[in-house]
């Protein structure tokens, strides 16, 4: 006789039966329902975005005890990470010429362990580097967000090339983890540290997607007229929703493998 499935257990396996687009409005609503949430418990939603840094730097810092402990680099993509050494300088340049604030601490921080990785998959641990596995070419996201940049950009009394710079960072970071993607969608088995690194990403943009979103409907809508008047208020948020909806599906799978009771995550055909 099967023992009784838990609760976690029978509703994973009902959303894993059901059709992608039921999966997408299950997505949806859960993310409409935790926002909601946010906007109770957290009294100054301006929190959210130095938590979504704060998130990502525990991530950075699992990659760095998996590096340090394991003396490995395997399944970890140095063409994320050089994407994201790109716009975190990019942002903290735009950060140091426009608004210097508590954001442009975290992201030097973020960027000083973000290069300490790459130095180490680049030099140290370069024999272990999956090299033909992070095969994702770099200008197939470099080139059209630098014409996206050039074409939408903030309105503000900047100069034009910092406006530039800063609608490059946005999109850039949008897609930054791409190649970590590629890298996991050609293995199919991800190792833990990997693992939880890629999971802190995705709930660090999710935590930042709520912080623009309920920054625009506290301010009921002045925000995005603060940003400028054109297409870029609107960018900013699709910016923001599209970087949690492209790991939306990879930590749907890594919350069911910790319930589940794996260390290591397999994932299906098509996942990411």
């Amino acid at each position: 006789m099967r023992p009784p499935k838990r609760p976690i257990q029978s509703v994973t396996a009902w959303v894993r039966r059901q059709p992608p687009k039921v999966k997408a409005f299950l997505a949806v609503i859960t993310g409409m329902a935790v926002l909601i949430v946010l906007r109770a418990i957290v009294n100054d939603h301006d929190n959210l975005f130095v938590a979504a840094e704060a998130v990502h730097s525990v991530g950075i810092s699992v990659l760095i005890y998996k590096l340090m402990k394991e003396k490995t680099c395997a399944g970890i993509s140095l063409k994320s990470q050089e994407l994201t050494a790109i716009f975190l300088a990019v942002r903290l340049y735009c950060s140091f010429v426009m608004e210097y604030d508590i954001h442009t601490v975290l992201d030097l921080a973020t960027l000083a362990t973000t290069l300490w990785v790459i130095y180490m998959i680049r030099f140290k641990l370069k024999s272990s580097y999956m090299e033909d596995k992070d095969n994702f070419l770099l200008y197939y996201v470099l080139a059209p967000c630098a014409v996206l940049a050039l074409v939408i950009h903030p309105t503000t009394s900047h100069h034009l090339i910092n406006r530039i710079f800063w609608a490059f960072c946005v999109y850039l970071e949008a897609v930054s983890v791409l190649p970590q993607l590629r890298v996991m969608q050609n293995t199919k088995i991800v190792e833990p540290f990997t693992a939880h690194y890629v999971f802190a990403l995705g709930v660090a943009r999710f935590l930042s997607c709520a912080h623009w979103v309920l920054q625009v409907l506290d301010s009921r809508g002045h925000l995005l007229v603060a940003l400028g008047y054109g297409l870029w208020p609107s960018m900013v948020l699709i910016s923001e929703i599209v970087q949690t909806f492209i790991l939306a599906d990879f930590c749907y799978y890594y919350i069911e493998s910790v319930f589940g009771g794996q260390l290591v995550l397999r994932l299906p055909s098509g996942v990411v």
